[in-house]
């Protein structure tokens, strides 16, 4: 154990973005999740994610409610997936996720951002075979033994069981996301969960010179000035 953390760990405890942006991702994701199942996050397991992700980056109930509320109505914005991946400065691996309600907006924003700074688009599933897909659950703790214990008795698929620092961390197939979470809130009651997200992480970094590393970041703060993107994925070896 420990080799998928170390190169993962920069991943997982990524900063949030600006409030203004990181209210409106959280709109989004509530809104939709509740569209597509039912406006009650209690029953809703992915609504009930967004949620407790959202309390946790510190958005006001207020955001929360009203994204919920807007869902629970006739009409509103009709947000769609759009995923986006290419080649950034110095040649980094990028996964651009998007909800859009306006694919032409979406498409335009992203594909400026990929020629101001000399990167390049590229075909769909080509840069994705380069990351796993993994869904990660961290939380305070030293009881690797009883984790794993807890989540084979529950028949989860596990990738990993990290334990690090205080910290242990699970890392499961996507598909098992919420099988492995209600296991470990079940087998220890009062846990408080970190970190709980579908993520894409490299096979392998890059390290990129001191003029690619200023490319690449003037690249990810035109991406995350654009409205329509929710994450954004790299293999960049951050300094």
């Amino acid at each position: 154990m420990g080799r998928i953390f170390e190169k993962r760990k920069h991943s997982i405890f990524k900063t949030a973005a600006q409030n203004s942006k990181l209210y409106s991702k959280y709109s989004k994701q509530l809104y939709m999740a509740a569209k597509n199942g039912v406006p009650d996050p209690h029953a809703n397991p992915v609504l009930r994610n967004f949620v407790e992700r959202a309390k946790k980056e510190n958005v006001p109930s207020h955001v929360i409610d009203k994204a919920i509320a807007k869902a629970a109505g006739a009409g509103g914005e009709d947000f769609q997936p759009a995923r986006y991946e290419g080649f950034g400065p110095g040649g980094a691996l990028v996964i651009i996720d998007c909800l859009t309600d306006n694919n032409s907006r979406t498409i335009s924003d992203i594909r400026s951002c990929f020629t101001k700074t000399g990167s390049k688009l590229a075909a769909s599933g080509s840069v994705v075979m380069n990351f796993d897909h993994l869904a990660v659950l961290s939380f305070k703790g030293d009881n690797e033994d009883q984790v794993m214990e807890a989540l084979f008795a529950a028949d989860v698929a596990i990738e990993e069981v990290e334990c690090k620092d205080g910290t242990v961390t699970v890392f499961t197939p996507p598909t098992e996301f919420y099988k492995a979470k209600t296991a470990l809130l079940a087998a220890f009651p009062g846990l408080e969960l970190d970190v709980q997200e579908i993520n894409f992480f490299p096979q392998s970094t890059k390290t990129l010179t001191a003029d690619e590393q200023a490319a690449f970041e003037k690249f990810l703060n035109m991406l995350n000035d654009c409205d329509d993107v929710q994450e954004i994925y790299h293999n960049v070896a951050m300094p």
